[in-house]
């Protein structure tokens, strides 16, 4: 998710004040924990999967739709609070802690949507859906790295954009209203966007010791489209 980090001290330099070399291993780190990151939701994930917990999840979700409305927000509010918190840790050890409790959390949230998934659709829409996401974070980080754009004007929409879809979310478990493919469609565009900031943030504004604390940004959003991403599938399922 966007953060700001137009603001370190004068004495802090940023990814596009040092060497081509530093650079090109800050990148590097910063895209080999997010790997791992993925990697580890990805373990979570399989191993609660194989467990009751899932199941007893969905039994408490369907008991109201006030419930799913707390894990809509929840995703999206986790993915900011956790990205500022590892972008705001000092030491290197505070910000493992931040992206290895996000991993948990996430895979948390996501785990009543992936059970869903399986059983209504099988393991196959969700490795498509992945596919598709990956693809895509592929495709909007490629155009950041070759145009060396500085997308940072992205910041302002993004952060409108989530705080309308809250609103949405909102008003559809209020009113009873099925928000629809169209929703869903936005929030695609709207995570790809998110991707395009990060991506950019991370080659060119934050601190060159900060690459831990950049990986739960990016992550956030490969996880908003993955999760709209894979609602579009189960939608036309």
């Amino acid at each position: 998710m966007p953060q700001d980090v137009m603001t370190w001290p004068e004495d802090r330099r940023t990814v596009d004040q040092i060497g081509v070399d530093a650079r090109a291993t800050f990148i590097s780190r910063t895209y080999a924990h997010l790997f791992v990151a993925i990697l580890a939701f990805v373990g979570v994930v399989a191993a609660l999967l194989q467990t009751p917990l899932p199941a007893k999840m969905m039994e408490f979700l369907v008991g109201g739709r006030y419930r799913w409305l707390l894990f809509l927000g929840g995703f999206m509010v986790v993915g900011m609070l956790a990205s500022k918190t590892a972008f705001r840790a000092k030491s290197k050890g505070a910000q493992y802690l931040a992206l290895a409790g996000y991993v948990v959390l996430e895979a948390l949230i996501f785990l009543p949507l992936l059970f869903m998934a399986q059983h209504t659709a099988g393991g196959g829409v969700i490795q498509s859906a992945a596919l598709v996401t990956l693809l895509g974070f592929a495709g909007l980080t490629a155009v950041v790295m070759v145009t060396r754009k500085d997308f940072s004007f992205l910041r302002g929409i993004v952060m409108y954009g989530l705080v309308v879809a809250l609103l949405i979310i909102v008003g559809g478990v209020v009113f009873g209203l099925h928000l629809g493919t169209w929703f869903s469609i936005a929030m695609v565009g709207l995570a790809g966007a998110a991707i395009l900031w990060d991506t950019s943030n991370v080659l060119h504004h934050y601190p060159e010791d900060k690459y831990v604390a950049a990986s739960p940004s990016l992550f956030a959003s490969i996880a908003l489209m993955f999760w709209y991403v894979l609602q579009l599938f189960l939608g036309s399922d």
